[in-house]
């Protein structure tokens, strides 16, 4: 037995061939092109899902101050006005509270924080931007009359991966 040859298909030279190098760089090339489009949707589909959380969270955060005003009205804890939509005057109000006119014990808080919008995200140390409406407002009005927050928006001007634009939603 030979002590300076190795056995089977191991043999003196180690390493790996120019030809097996550019193989592999190639098939890792193919995989990156696929997977990365790949990544980018995934990416910006889960920041659409956010935005409608986002949407859906703050506006039923506005339907549940308005039912609260509309029984403190009811049950005459608040006077009944024709000026009045029952919306809160700003969202920030929905962080800060509301005494409904001794209709809770203490003022009632219906968020903990404004949800940022991920289309347009906040500076950093800024408070999030929504678009809004006010009761008075036309449905597809882009600027905010200013009297109370009926509805939010996205101020992006993006488009959806199903073609739809984010301000819409």
């Amino acid at each position: 037995m030979s002590h300076g040859k190795t056995k089977g298909w191991l043999s003196d030279r180690s390493g790996v061939s120019l030809v097996e190098l550019i193989v592999t760089m190639t098939i890792l090339a193919i995989l990156a092109s696929v997977i990365m489009p790949m990544m980018q949707m995934t990416a910006v589909r889960t920041r659409e899902i956010e935005l409608h959380r986002n949407l859906r969270i703050i506006r039923t955060a506005i339907d549940d101050f308005q039912k609260s005003y509309k029984k403190a009205e009811l049950e005459g804890k608040i006077p009944k006005s024709l000026d009045k939509s029952g919306c809160p005057e700003t969202l920030q109000q929905l962080v800060d509270g509301y005494d409904f006119g001794g209709l809770y014990p203490t003022k009632k808080k219906f968020l903990r924080r404004i949800p940022p919008d991920p289309m347009n995200p906040p500076q950093p140390g800024k408070e999030p931007e929504w678009g809004m409406r006010s009761y008075a407002d036309k449905p597809d009005s882009t600027t905010w009359g200013g009297e109370d927050v009926y509805d939010v928006y996205s101020k992006s001007e993006g488009t959806a991966i199903d073609g739809t634009k984010y301000n819409e939603w």
